[in-house]
């Protein structure tokens, strides 16, 4: 086993977070926390990879969301599930993007993001410190 997350973890890990931070359930604080307890890679390779696939996996969220602005802009919205999140970050702004990490409301706010089309570059600094600062402090308590 410890062969096989030596080898595959990171790799494992990258798209955990990737799948866990679009639309799609997943879990890779559990991935994250197991490599961790091992002692397989170092906590700083953990970190960076999980980050990254997760901050890329709400950019495609992101993503999602412009290309909805495209068919369906917001001024015309009357009804929406997404709806919540774009009076959200109407509201607050794009630094609510730093709350991308909180299950439920997460993936919302990133689609509301590109719906609102955010500059992309800020939204992917906000998210990767949202989502960073999450594996940083499940790190820390290991």
């Amino acid at each position: 086993m410890d062969e096989f997350l030596s080898e595959w973890g990171l790799w494992g890990l990258f798209v955990s977070a990737f799948i866990s931070s679009t639309l799609l359930p997943g879990g890779s604080e559990v991935l994250l926390l197991t490599l961790a307890v091992n002692e397989i890679h170092a906590d700083g390779a953990l970190l960076m990879v999980a980050t990254m696939g997760n901050s890329l996996g709400g950019m495609t969220s992101w993503l999602i969301g412009w290309w909805l602005a495209q068919r369906y802009p917001p001024e015309n919205l009357l009804a929406h599930p997404y709806k919540h999140g774009l009076e959200r970050v109407r509201r607050w702004g794009s630094p609510v993007l730093l709350l991308s990490w909180l299950p439920v409301i997460g993936d919302p706010l990133c689609v509301a993001a590109g719906w609102l089309k955010i500059n992309p570059v800020w939204a992917l600094c906000l998210i990767a410190l949202g989502k960073g600062s999450r594996y940083a402090v499940l790190l820390w308590f290991v």
